[in-house]
Protein backbone atom coordinates (compact mmCIF):
# COMPACT_ATOMS: atom_id res chain seq x y z
CA UNK A 1 0.00 0.00 0.00
CA UNK A 2 1.84 2.89 -1.26
CA UNK A 3 -0.37 5.47 0.12
CA UNK A 4 -0.27 5.74 4.23
CA UNK A 5 -3.20 8.09 5.40
CA UNK A 6 -7.04 9.19 4.39
CA UNK A 7 -7.71 13.06 5.05
CA UNK A 8 -11.10 14.20 6.50
CA UNK A 9 -11.77 17.57 6.21
CA UNK A 10 -14.29 17.88 8.70
CA UNK A 11 -16.06 21.42 7.79
CA UNK A 12 -18.62 22.28 11.12
CA UNK A 13 -21.03 25.06 12.48
CA UNK A 14 -17.75 26.89 14.12
CA UNK A 15 -14.78 25.93 12.62
CA UNK A 16 -12.86 23.52 10.25
CA UNK A 17 -10.73 21.28 10.85
CA UNK A 18 -8.56 18.60 8.59
CA UNK A 19 -7.59 15.24 10.31
CA UNK A 20 -4.63 12.88 9.14
CA UNK A 21 -5.85 9.42 9.83
CA UNK A 22 -3.32 6.46 9.67
CA UNK A 23 -4.55 2.69 8.66
CA UNK A 24 -5.14 1.65 11.90
CA UNK A 25 -8.05 4.67 12.32
CA UNK A 26 -5.65 6.61 14.71
CA UNK A 27 -5.94 10.51 14.06
CA UNK A 28 -2.38 11.42 14.08
CA UNK A 29 -2.83 14.98 13.61
CA UNK A 30 -5.54 18.12 12.74
CA UNK A 31 -5.98 21.37 11.91
CA UNK A 32 -8.38 23.66 13.13
CA UNK A 33 -9.63 26.96 12.12
CA UNK A 34 -12.45 28.69 13.46
CA UNK A 35 -14.74 31.32 11.48
CA UNK A 36 -16.62 33.94 12.27
CA UNK A 37 -20.54 33.60 13.47
CA UNK A 38 -22.83 36.19 11.73
CA UNK A 39 -26.19 37.15 13.52
CA UNK A 40 -27.73 39.81 11.84
CA UNK A 41 -31.12 39.87 13.56
CA UNK A 42 -32.63 37.96 16.23
CA UNK A 43 -32.77 33.98 15.04
CA UNK A 44 -31.07 34.95 12.13
CA UNK A 45 -27.67 32.94 11.62
CA UNK A 46 -25.14 33.47 8.82
CA UNK A 47 -21.58 32.57 7.22
CA UNK A 48 -19.43 33.51 5.16
CA UNK A 49 -18.90 31.19 2.26
CA UNK A 50 -15.53 31.81 1.41
CA UNK A 51 -14.38 32.19 4.64
CA UNK A 52 -15.30 28.65 5.57
CA UNK A 53 -13.72 27.67 2.48
CA UNK A 54 -10.10 29.71 3.11
CA UNK A 55 -10.57 27.89 6.87
CA UNK A 56 -10.74 24.42 4.88
CA UNK A 57 -8.00 24.63 2.75
CA UNK A 58 -5.85 26.78 4.87
CA UNK A 59 -6.20 23.75 7.60
CA UNK A 60 -5.76 21.23 4.93
CA UNK A 61 -2.50 23.27 2.94
CA UNK A 62 -1.20 23.57 6.99
CA UNK A 63 -1.75 19.62 7.59
CA UNK A 64 0.11 18.42 4.78
CA UNK A 65 2.83 21.13 4.78
CA UNK A 66 3.44 20.20 8.53
CA UNK A 67 3.94 16.87 7.65
CA UNK A 68 5.56 17.41 4.32
CA UNK A 69 3.07 15.27 2.62
CA UNK A 70 2.82 14.94 -1.29
CA UNK A 71 -0.66 13.60 -3.44
CA UNK A 72 1.20 9.62 -3.24
CA UNK A 73 1.34 10.13 0.66
CA UNK A 74 -2.75 10.80 0.53
CA UNK A 75 -5.26 7.55 -0.39
CA UNK A 76 -7.97 10.15 -0.46
CA UNK A 77 -10.08 12.47 0.89
CA UNK A 78 -13.45 12.37 2.58
CA UNK A 79 -15.60 15.00 3.35
CA UNK A 80 -18.24 16.08 6.27
CA UNK A 81 -19.65 18.63 6.73
CA UNK A 82 -22.52 20.87 8.96
CA UNK A 83 -25.84 20.17 6.71
CA UNK A 84 -28.76 21.76 5.53
CA UNK A 85 -26.33 25.13 5.31
CA UNK A 86 -26.63 26.96 2.30
CA UNK A 87 -24.99 28.36 -0.45
CA UNK A 88 -25.61 30.28 -3.78
CA UNK A 89 -22.76 30.95 -6.35
CA UNK A 90 -22.28 31.90 -9.88
CA UNK A 91 -20.10 29.21 -11.46
CA UNK A 92 -18.59 31.57 -13.87
CA UNK A 93 -17.14 33.89 -11.03
CA UNK A 94 -16.74 31.23 -8.35
CA UNK A 95 -18.52 34.21 -6.00
CA UNK A 96 -21.41 33.32 -3.68
CA UNK A 97 -24.26 35.72 -3.99
CA UNK A 98 -25.09 36.30 -0.09
CA UNK A 99 -23.81 34.81 2.88
CA UNK A 100 -24.93 31.27 3.16
CA UNK A 101 -27.61 31.03 5.21
CA UNK A 102 -26.88 28.81 8.70
CA UNK A 103 -29.09 25.57 9.83
CA UNK A 104 -29.94 27.03 12.65
CA UNK A 105 -31.07 30.15 11.02
CA UNK A 106 -35.15 30.90 11.96
CA UNK A 107 -35.46 33.77 9.11
CA UNK A 108 -37.63 31.40 6.88
CA UNK A 109 -40.41 29.81 9.14
CA UNK A 110 -42.91 32.42 8.37
CA UNK A 111 -42.32 31.22 4.59
CA UNK A 112 -42.44 27.74 5.31
CA UNK A 113 -45.66 28.17 6.99
CA UNK A 114 -47.00 29.62 4.23
CA UNK A 115 -46.14 27.14 1.93
CA UNK A 116 -46.22 24.25 3.95
CA UNK A 117 -49.11 24.97 6.28
CA UNK A 118 -51.84 23.23 4.05
CA UNK A 119 -52.28 19.65 6.28
CA UNK A 120 -51.89 17.72 3.01
CA UNK A 121 -49.03 19.73 1.44
CA UNK A 122 -46.93 19.19 5.03
CA UNK A 123 -48.39 15.35 4.87
CA UNK A 124 -46.79 15.24 0.98
CA UNK A 125 -43.79 16.64 2.01
CA UNK A 126 -43.28 13.79 5.00
CA UNK A 127 -44.42 11.36 2.62
CA UNK A 128 -41.28 12.04 0.25
CA UNK A 129 -38.48 13.37 1.94
CA UNK A 130 -39.24 12.11 5.83
CA UNK A 131 -38.81 15.37 7.22
CA UNK A 132 -40.90 17.54 9.09
CA UNK A 133 -41.78 20.98 7.20
CA UNK A 134 -39.70 23.48 8.77
CA UNK A 135 -37.08 26.19 8.48
CA UNK A 136 -33.85 23.86 9.53
CA UNK A 137 -33.69 22.55 6.04
CA UNK A 138 -32.19 23.94 2.83
CA UNK A 139 -35.65 24.48 1.23
CA UNK A 140 -36.72 27.38 2.17
CA UNK A 141 -33.44 28.70 2.60
CA UNK A 142 -32.63 28.55 -1.40
CA UNK A 143 -36.19 30.05 -1.95
CA UNK A 144 -35.55 33.14 0.68
CA UNK A 145 -32.04 33.87 -1.46
CA UNK A 146 -33.65 33.54 -4.41
CA UNK A 147 -36.43 36.11 -3.55
CA UNK A 148 -34.21 37.99 -1.34
CA UNK A 149 -30.90 38.93 -3.18
CA UNK A 150 -31.49 41.96 -6.34
CA UNK A 151 -31.64 39.75 -9.42
CA UNK A 152 -31.28 36.12 -8.02
CA UNK A 153 -34.37 34.66 -9.03
CA UNK A 154 -33.80 35.73 -13.00
CA UNK A 155 -30.19 34.33 -13.05
CA UNK A 156 -31.30 31.42 -11.13
CA UNK A 157 -34.43 30.49 -13.65
CA UNK A 158 -31.49 31.21 -16.40
CA UNK A 159 -29.27 28.98 -15.54
CA UNK A 160 -26.62 31.55 -14.26
CA UNK A 161 -26.57 30.43 -10.43
CA UNK A 162 -25.41 26.84 -8.56
CA UNK A 163 -27.22 25.71 -4.92
CA UNK A 164 -24.91 23.50 -2.78
CA UNK A 165 -24.83 22.36 1.02
CA UNK A 166 -20.97 23.00 2.29
CA UNK A 167 -19.97 19.93 1.00
CA UNK A 168 -21.08 20.39 -2.77
CA UNK A 169 -19.32 23.85 -2.39
CA UNK A 170 -16.01 22.67 -1.11
CA UNK A 171 -15.99 19.90 -3.94
CA UNK A 172 -17.04 22.38 -6.42
CA UNK A 173 -13.93 24.59 -5.34
CA UNK A 174 -11.16 21.72 -4.78
CA UNK A 175 -12.19 20.25 -8.40
CA UNK A 176 -11.49 23.92 -9.99
CA UNK A 177 -15.52 23.99 -10.78
CA UNK A 178 -15.80 20.71 -12.14
CA UNK A 179 -18.05 18.91 -10.64
CA UNK A 180 -21.39 19.95 -9.00
CA UNK A 181 -22.30 17.14 -6.55
CA UNK A 182 -23.64 15.81 -3.39
CA UNK A 183 -24.20 12.90 -1.69
CA UNK A 184 -27.37 11.03 -0.66
CA UNK A 185 -26.84 11.99 3.09
CA UNK A 186 -27.07 15.52 2.06
CA UNK A 187 -29.67 16.11 -0.23
CA UNK A 188 -32.09 14.08 2.29
CA UNK A 189 -31.78 17.32 4.04
CA UNK A 190 -32.51 19.50 1.86
CA UNK A 191 -36.74 19.08 1.87
CA UNK A 192 -36.00 18.95 -2.01
CA UNK A 193 -34.94 14.97 -2.08
CA UNK A 194 -37.01 12.28 -2.68
CA UNK A 195 -35.34 9.45 -0.16
CA UNK A 196 -37.42 6.90 -1.56
CA UNK A 197 -37.44 7.09 -5.52
CA UNK A 198 -33.60 8.70 -4.78
CA UNK A 199 -33.97 11.90 -6.74
CA UNK A 200 -34.70 15.40 -6.52
CA UNK A 201 -38.73 15.85 -6.46
CA UNK A 202 -40.04 17.95 -9.06
CA UNK A 203 -42.99 18.47 -7.15
CA UNK A 204 -41.05 20.03 -4.46
CA UNK A 205 -38.75 21.91 -6.46
CA UNK A 206 -41.93 23.74 -7.60
CA UNK A 207 -43.52 24.29 -4.74
CA UNK A 208 -40.64 26.45 -3.80
CA UNK A 209 -39.45 27.49 -6.52
CA UNK A 210 -35.96 25.72 -7.19
CA UNK A 211 -34.86 26.02 -10.54
CA UNK A 212 -33.83 22.22 -11.16
CA UNK A 213 -30.65 23.27 -12.71
CA UNK A 214 -29.48 24.92 -9.50
CA UNK A 215 -29.18 21.63 -7.98
CA UNK A 216 -26.29 19.32 -7.50
CA UNK A 217 -25.68 15.51 -8.89
CA UNK A 218 -25.87 13.14 -6.11
CA UNK A 219 -23.32 10.18 -5.88
CA UNK A 220 -23.07 7.86 -3.26
CA UNK A 221 -21.61 8.52 -0.10
CA UNK A 222 -18.28 6.24 -0.81
CA UNK A 223 -17.59 6.38 -4.50
CA UNK A 224 -15.30 9.01 -6.83
CA UNK A 225 -16.28 12.73 -6.62
CA UNK A 226 -13.28 13.97 -8.37
CA UNK A 227 -9.86 15.26 -8.24
CA UNK A 228 -8.31 18.18 -6.33
CA UNK A 229 -7.24 21.09 -8.73
CA UNK A 230 -6.72 23.88 -6.81
CA UNK A 231 -3.90 26.37 -6.64
CA UNK A 232 -1.98 25.13 -2.98
CA UNK A 233 -3.52 21.36 -2.57
CA UNK A 234 -1.49 18.92 -4.18
CA UNK A 235 -3.23 17.70 -7.57
CA UNK A 236 -4.81 14.32 -8.27
CA UNK A 237 -5.90 13.36 -4.92
CA UNK A 238 -9.40 11.78 -4.94
CA UNK A 239 -12.24 13.20 -3.44
CA UNK A 240 -13.72 9.78 -2.55
CA UNK A 241 -16.20 9.97 0.27
CA UNK A 242 -18.79 12.83 1.36
CA UNK A 243 -21.71 12.60 4.37
CA UNK A 244 -23.35 15.35 6.44
CA UNK A 245 -21.70 15.06 9.89
CA UNK A 246 -23.95 13.77 11.80
CA UNK A 247 -24.87 10.18 9.13
CA UNK A 248 -20.56 10.51 9.11
CA UNK A 249 -20.63 10.14 13.03
CA UNK A 250 -23.00 7.05 12.68
CA UNK A 251 -20.62 5.32 10.18
CA UNK A 252 -18.00 6.38 11.89
CA UNK A 253 -19.11 4.98 15.21
CA UNK A 254 -19.57 1.36 12.93
CA UNK A 255 -23.35 1.45 13.29
CA UNK A 256 -24.08 -0.30 10.14
CA UNK A 257 -27.06 -2.41 11.46
CA UNK A 258 -30.52 -1.63 11.95
CA UNK A 259 -30.57 -0.94 15.97
CA UNK A 260 -27.53 0.63 16.61
CA UNK A 261 -27.86 4.43 17.41
CA UNK A 262 -25.30 6.90 18.54
CA UNK A 263 -25.90 10.82 19.46
CA UNK A 264 -23.54 13.37 19.26
CA UNK A 265 -23.06 16.31 21.50
CA UNK A 266 -22.08 19.04 19.41
CA UNK A 267 -23.43 22.82 19.22
CA UNK A 268 -26.70 20.70 18.84
CA UNK A 269 -27.52 17.08 19.66
CA UNK A 270 -27.82 14.50 16.98
CA UNK A 271 -29.45 11.19 17.55
CA UNK A 272 -29.76 8.56 14.97
CA UNK A 273 -30.54 5.10 15.21
CA UNK A 274 -30.05 3.10 11.55
CA UNK A 275 -32.97 1.28 10.62
CA UNK A 276 -31.70 -0.88 7.69
CA UNK A 277 -33.43 -1.12 4.57
CA UNK A 278 -36.72 0.34 6.05
CA UNK A 279 -37.52 4.33 5.97
CA UNK A 280 -39.47 4.28 8.84
CA UNK A 281 -42.02 6.63 9.37
CA UNK A 282 -42.26 8.72 12.48
CA UNK A 283 -45.12 9.29 14.56
CA UNK A 284 -43.14 11.48 17.10
CA UNK A 285 -42.21 14.39 15.14
CA UNK A 286 -38.47 12.66 14.62
CA UNK A 287 -37.53 12.48 11.06
CA UNK A 288 -36.39 10.07 8.44
CA UNK A 289 -33.48 10.42 6.45
CA UNK A 290 -30.77 8.37 4.81
CA UNK A 291 -28.00 7.08 6.14
CA UNK A 292 -24.36 6.53 4.31
CA UNK A 293 -23.59 3.08 3.09
CA UNK A 294 -20.19 1.69 2.38
CA UNK A 295 -19.63 0.59 -1.24
CA UNK A 296 -21.15 -2.38 -2.68
CA UNK A 297 -24.67 -2.43 -0.73
CA UNK A 298 -27.38 -2.32 -3.91
CA UNK A 299 -30.22 -0.73 -1.55
CA UNK A 300 -30.68 2.65 0.20
CA UNK A 301 -29.96 2.32 4.20
CA UNK A 302 -31.68 4.84 6.01
CA UNK A 303 -31.64 6.14 9.69
CA UNK A 304 -34.65 7.85 11.87
CA UNK A 305 -32.83 11.22 13.42
CA UNK A 306 -34.13 13.39 16.51
CA UNK A 307 -31.81 17.15 16.10
CA UNK A 308 -31.52 19.03 19.35
CA UNK A 309 -30.40 22.69 18.16
CA UNK A 310 -28.84 24.11 21.33
CA UNK A 311 -26.69 21.20 23.28
CA UNK A 312 -23.02 21.95 23.77
CA UNK A 313 -24.06 25.41 22.31
CA UNK A 314 -25.59 26.09 26.02
CA UNK A 315 -22.38 25.97 27.73
CA UNK A 316 -20.92 28.37 24.75
CA UNK A 317 -23.11 30.91 25.80
CA UNK A 318 -22.60 31.00 29.70
CA UNK A 319 -19.09 31.19 28.72
CA UNK A 320 -19.03 34.41 26.05
CA UNK A 321 -22.35 35.70 27.00
CA UNK A 322 -23.03 35.17 30.73
CA UNK A 323 -19.18 35.06 31.97
CA UNK A 324 -19.84 31.98 33.82
CA UNK A 325 -17.42 29.87 32.89
CA UNK A 326 -13.85 30.83 31.08
CA UNK A 327 -13.51 27.78 28.96
CA UNK A 328 -16.00 25.05 28.32
CA UNK A 329 -14.46 22.15 29.99
CA UNK A 330 -14.12 24.31 33.35
CA UNK A 331 -17.94 23.50 33.63
CA UNK A 332 -17.34 19.71 34.56
CA UNK A 333 -15.49 21.27 37.82
CA UNK A 334 -18.02 23.48 38.46
CA UNK A 335 -21.15 21.34 38.12
CA UNK A 336 -19.65 18.86 40.76
CA UNK A 337 -19.07 21.12 43.00
CA UNK A 338 -22.94 21.23 43.78
CA UNK A 339 -24.71 18.05 44.23
CA UNK A 340 -28.08 19.19 42.00
CA UNK A 341 -29.14 22.58 40.19
CA UNK A 342 -31.20 22.97 43.41
CA UNK A 343 -34.35 22.86 41.40
CA UNK A 344 -32.79 24.99 38.37
CA UNK A 345 -33.96 23.79 35.36
CA UNK A 346 -32.64 26.24 31.86
CA UNK A 347 -34.56 24.86 28.42
CA UNK A 348 -32.09 26.47 25.76
CA UNK A 349 -34.43 27.19 23.32
CA UNK A 350 -32.51 29.88 22.07
CA UNK A 351 -33.29 29.61 18.37
CA UNK A 352 -36.94 27.29 18.89
CA UNK A 353 -36.71 24.00 20.13
CA UNK A 354 -36.22 21.40 17.85
CA UNK A 355 -37.20 17.90 17.96
CA UNK A 356 -39.33 16.00 19.21
CA UNK A 357 -41.21 19.26 19.77
CA UNK A 358 -40.57 21.85 16.40
CA UNK A 359 -41.25 24.67 18.11
CA UNK A 360 -40.15 27.31 16.27
CA UNK A 361 -41.19 30.49 18.04
CA UNK A 362 -40.02 29.08 21.98
CA UNK A 363 -37.14 31.03 23.41
CA UNK A 364 -34.88 29.92 26.36
CA UNK A 365 -36.41 30.03 30.11
CA UNK A 366 -34.64 29.71 33.51
CA UNK A 367 -36.85 28.27 35.97
CA UNK A 368 -36.49 27.50 39.73
CA UNK A 369 -34.19 30.32 40.73
CA UNK A 370 -34.56 31.07 44.39
CA UNK A 371 -32.05 33.52 46.84
CA UNK A 372 -29.98 30.02 47.19
CA UNK A 373 -29.03 29.25 43.38
CA UNK A 374 -25.71 30.01 42.33
CA UNK A 375 -23.37 30.16 39.46
CA UNK A 376 -22.44 26.21 40.46
CA UNK A 377 -26.18 25.74 39.94
CA UNK A 378 -26.90 27.15 36.49
CA UNK A 379 -23.98 26.10 35.45
CA UNK A 380 -25.02 22.09 36.53
CA UNK A 381 -28.53 23.21 35.16
CA UNK A 382 -27.21 24.17 31.74
CA UNK A 383 -25.14 20.68 31.76
CA UNK A 384 -27.86 19.03 32.32
CA UNK A 385 -30.40 20.71 29.90
CA UNK A 386 -27.90 18.75 27.20
CA UNK A 387 -28.92 15.50 28.75
CA UNK A 388 -32.98 16.02 29.22
CA UNK A 389 -33.41 16.60 25.76
CA UNK A 390 -31.53 13.85 24.36
CA UNK A 391 -33.63 12.14 26.68
CA UNK A 392 -36.58 13.08 25.07
CA UNK A 393 -35.28 12.07 21.70
CA UNK A 394 -35.12 8.68 23.53
CA UNK A 395 -38.24 8.45 24.46
CA UNK A 396 -39.54 9.33 20.94
CA UNK A 397 -37.25 7.16 18.69
CA UNK A 398 -37.77 4.04 20.72
CA UNK A 399 -41.20 4.62 20.55
CA UNK A 400 -40.81 5.43 16.45
CA UNK A 401 -38.48 2.60 16.13
CA UNK A 402 -40.73 -0.34 18.55
CA UNK A 403 -37.41 -1.44 19.87
CA UNK A 404 -35.43 -0.33 23.12
CA UNK A 405 -31.85 1.52 22.54
CA UNK A 406 -29.82 -1.02 24.36
CA UNK A 407 -26.44 0.91 24.01
CA UNK A 408 -25.93 4.40 23.26
CA UNK A 409 -22.80 5.17 21.64
CA UNK A 410 -21.78 8.55 22.12
CA UNK A 411 -19.45 11.24 20.56
CA UNK A 412 -18.89 15.14 19.82
CA UNK A 413 -16.67 17.39 22.02
CA UNK A 414 -19.54 17.60 25.26
CA UNK A 415 -19.17 13.70 25.49
CA UNK A 416 -15.70 14.25 26.88
CA UNK A 417 -17.25 15.15 30.16
CA UNK A 418 -18.08 12.58 32.47
CA UNK A 419 -20.12 14.45 34.47
CA UNK A 420 -23.12 14.25 31.85
CA UNK A 421 -22.01 11.47 30.42
CA UNK A 422 -23.07 9.62 33.57
CA UNK A 423 -25.90 11.93 34.17
CA UNK A 424 -27.10 11.16 30.61
CA UNK A 425 -26.97 7.35 31.37
CA UNK A 426 -28.76 8.02 35.10
CA UNK A 427 -31.51 9.82 33.04
CA UNK A 428 -31.63 7.30 30.25
CA UNK A 429 -31.20 4.02 32.11
CA UNK A 430 -29.44 2.81 29.39
CA UNK A 431 -25.32 1.94 28.78
CA UNK A 432 -23.53 4.63 27.07
CA UNK A 433 -20.33 3.95 24.86
CA UNK A 434 -17.54 6.46 24.53
CA UNK A 435 -15.19 5.57 21.63
CA UNK A 436 -11.56 6.37 22.86
CA UNK A 437 -11.79 8.56 19.76
CA UNK A 438 -14.56 10.61 20.32
CA UNK A 439 -13.91 12.58 16.71
CA UNK A 440 -16.51 10.35 15.37
CA UNK A 441 -17.58 12.46 12.63
CA UNK A 442 -13.89 13.00 10.74
CA UNK A 443 -13.49 9.22 11.39
CA UNK A 444 -16.87 8.38 9.43
CA UNK A 445 -15.97 10.75 6.43
CA UNK A 446 -11.96 8.73 6.45
CA UNK A 447 -13.91 5.69 6.72
CA UNK A 448 -15.92 6.42 3.59
CA UNK A 449 -13.47 7.39 1.59
CA UNK A 450 -10.66 4.55 2.48
CA UNK A 451 -13.27 2.03 1.34
CA UNK A 452 -14.14 3.79 -1.56
CA UNK A 453 -9.86 3.65 -2.63
CA UNK A 454 -8.89 0.34 -1.08
CA UNK A 455 -7.46 1.73 2.16
CA UNK A 456 -9.36 -0.87 3.89
CA UNK A 457 -10.80 -3.83 3.25
CA UNK A 458 -14.46 -3.65 4.13
CA UNK A 459 -16.61 -2.59 7.26
CA UNK A 460 -15.28 -5.65 9.13
CA UNK A 461 -12.01 -4.39 9.05
CA UNK A 462 -13.48 -0.99 10.01
CA UNK A 463 -15.31 -3.16 12.99
CA UNK A 464 -11.92 -4.85 14.17
CA UNK A 465 -9.83 -1.00 14.54
CA UNK A 466 -12.78 0.68 16.70
CA UNK A 467 -10.96 1.47 19.99
CA UNK A 468 -12.13 0.12 23.59
CA UNK A 469 -14.78 2.17 24.99
CA UNK A 470 -15.40 3.59 28.07
CA UNK A 471 -18.87 2.46 29.35
CA UNK A 472 -20.90 4.20 31.86
CA UNK A 473 -23.70 2.84 33.57
CA UNK A 474 -26.73 3.78 35.45
CA UNK A 475 -26.41 3.99 38.91
CA UNK A 476 -28.98 6.67 39.71
CA UNK A 477 -32.51 4.96 41.40
CA UNK A 478 -35.08 5.48 39.34
CA UNK A 479 -37.94 7.41 41.74
CA UNK A 480 -35.09 10.46 41.72
CA UNK A 481 -35.06 10.01 37.89
CA UNK A 482 -38.53 10.38 37.13
CA UNK A 483 -38.58 12.93 39.27
CA UNK A 484 -35.85 15.08 37.54
CA UNK A 485 -37.36 14.03 34.42
CA UNK A 486 -40.52 15.26 35.66
CA UNK A 487 -39.77 18.75 36.42
CA UNK A 488 -37.80 19.09 32.93
CA UNK A 489 -40.87 18.40 31.25
CA UNK A 490 -42.79 21.07 33.55
CA UNK A 491 -39.97 23.75 32.02
CA UNK A 492 -40.51 22.76 28.84
CA UNK A 493 -44.27 23.12 28.90
CA UNK A 494 -43.46 27.02 30.89
CA UNK A 495 -40.88 27.38 27.65
CA UNK A 496 -43.54 26.61 24.80
CA UNK A 497 -46.67 27.96 26.35
CA UNK A 498 -48.70 30.84 24.44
Amino acid sequence: MSSHYVIALDQGTTSSRSVLIDHDARMVDFVQRPFTQIYPKPGWVEHNPQEILFSQLGSLTELLARHNLSADDIAGIGIDNQRETTVVWDPSTGQPIANAIVWQCRRTADLVQELCGDPQVAARIRSKTGLMPDAYFSASKIAWLLDNVPGARKRAEAGELLFGTIDTYLIWVLTGGLVHATDPTNASRTMLYNIHDGCWDDELLELFGVPRSMMPEVRPSSGLFGETSYPGVPAGIPLCGVAGDQQASLFGQCCFASGQAKNTYGTGCFLLMHTGDVAVDSANQLVTTIAASAPGVDHTEYALEGSVFVGGAVMQWMRDELGLIRTAAESEALAASVPDTGGVYVVPAFTGLGAPWWESDARGTICGITRGTNRNHLVRAGLESIAYQVADLVKAMEADAGRPIDVLNVDGGASANDLLMQFQADILNRELHRPLNIETTALGAAFLAGLSCGFWSGTDELRALRASDDVFLAHMERARADELLAGWANAVRRTVAP
